[in-house]
Formats: C-alpha cells, sequence, structure tokens
C-alpha cells in the first residue's frame, strides 16, 4: 500500500468511509487513529503511516466484496 500515490490514497480511504456509510469520525474510531489523521489523509495533506494503511487494509477485506472491489480498484494497476 505504501507506494500509492497520496492522491489515489486520499480517494481510496474517502470511498470506503462512505460505502461504510460512516463520518470522519466514526471511520477514525473503527480503525484506531483521530479524526484529524482521517481528515488531513482525506484531503491529501498527509498520508497514513504504516500501520494505519495496514488497519485500513484489514477493514477493506472486512467490508466482503465491496471492500475487495476497493483494492482491486486501488491495488490492481500499481507499476
Amino acid at each position: 500500500m505504501a507506494a500509492l500515490e497520496d492522491v489515489k490514497i486520499a480517494a481510496l480511504i474517502r470511498e470506503a468511509r462512505q460505502l461504510l456509510q460512516l463520518s470522519q469520525v466514526e471511520f477514525a474510531s473503527k480503525i484506531g487513529v483521530s479524526f484529524q489523521s482521517v481528515n488531513r489523509w482525506e484531503n491529501g495533506r498527509n498520508r497514513p503511516i504504516p500501520l494505519a494503511l495496514k488497519q485500513i487494509e484489514k477493514l477493506l477485506h472486512e467490508m466482503g466484496e465491496p471492500g475487495e472491489n476497493l483494492l482491486t480498484k486501488y491495488f490492481s494497476d500499481q507499476d
């Protein structure tokens, strides 16, 4: 996941959060980070640390097919 561009990470996080129908506060709580972190990630000001990326990836797997589709969408075209 670390090789993803910041823009792709921002889009992935926003899309996952919206699919789960969670606010930034709720999403942050679910993966164990602050609301400010999620907000900065979605706005492209910061990127998640590797541990947070692992939590996001785990959450996507737990989502089942919708999460797997996001993983494919954002990870299948890496060079």
